[in-house]
């Protein structure tokens, strides 16, 4: 009986350290998203539950462009950014010169305020900026940046550079739990690099790999605040996301559709964590 009271007690003695997070939480978060998902069943006159707001949405042009988009965007800025990592924490866990000093400074645009990041890429990218400077100086003609097919590069280059710094710290961690035992006994055998990095490091980094692919794939959707400081709110094409959309229709205070849009985007990303989680857990029982 003592035991069950004491496993009472310290059942609601965590309850109560957890109360002021879990009400933030549902205050600040549960409670807005049900919110909207209800508000995207509402019809905009009656309030009576229907599904035209998804129908609409759906078959919206500019929702459709701006999905695309964004998928797109994924599609493509991840894996660049995975790989990129990866070398480069490789690299960091061997003996280099300023090892510590490149660390710190790959860490760095994770502290670094966005308004100071949009200000530093608008000097390197706008029509008068450094680069266009520097094609005029060699005798090219000077190219609009973030008004042409270049943006969605822009914004690439962008979002591997704000988040490069992260995914190498998690790689450096990964790296420096396997035991080093592993690659001496893969000398002995006479392994190649190719042989101990597919079949040793690749191996015990997945754990991490899953980690920091899932951390880029949800960091990919937060690329809008650069995007949306540097080229407004009606961007070039290639660059319409997502949240534009979402923000246009806030302007126009279309909130049914703001909301579908929202719970739309939510259920992707929560589809894109459901397969990663189910492939790391079918890649963990195969290994096993």
């Amino acid at each position: 009986m003592n035991i069950h009271h004491v496993k009472l007690k310290e059942i609601l003695v965590a309850f109560c350290f957890l109360a002021p997070s879990l009400a933030g939480f549902a205050v600040f978060y549960l409670i807005p998203f049900g919110t909207s998902v209800l508000y995207s069943f509402q019809d905009r006159l009656t309030a009576a539950l229907t599904l035209a707001n998804y129908s609409e949405l759906l078959s919206s042009l500019s929702f459709q462009k701006a999905a695309a988009n964004t998928f797109r965007f994924t599609a493509i800025s991840v894996p660049i950014l995975v790989v990129l990592s990866l070398i480069l924490a490789m690299v960091l866990n061997q003996r280099v010169f300023f090892r510590n000093w490149l660390r710190t400074a790959y860490v760095l645009p994770l502290v670094v305020p966005v308004a100071s990041i949009v200000l530093f890429w608008q000097i390197m990218f706008d029509w008068n900026g450094v680069l266009n400077a520097l094609l005029k100086y060699v005798g090219l003609s000077r190219i609009d940046w973030m008004k042409s097919e270049w943006s969605g590069s822009v914004i690439v280059l962008i979002y591997v550079w704000k988040n490069i710094g992260y995914n190498v710290v998690l790689f450096l961690a990964g790296l420096q739990n396997i035991p080093e035992q592993y690659y001496e006994i893969a000398d002995l055998e006479g392994a190649g690099p190719a042989r101990k990095l597919f079949g040793i490091t690749l191996v015990y980094l997945t754990p991490t790999m899953f980690l920091v692919i899932l951390m880029s794939v949800l960091n990919s959707f937060k690329v809008f605040r650069e995007t949306y400081l540097i080229a407004g709110a009606y961007p070039q094409d290639r660059i319409y996301m997502l949240q534009h959309y979402m923000n246009n229709m806030f302007l126009s205070l279309d909130m049914q559709k703001l909301s579908a849009a929202a719970t739309l985007m939510a259920i992707c990303i929560l589809v894109l964590v459901a397969v990663l989680f189910r492939t790391e857990r079918m890649f963990r029982s195969f290994m096993e």
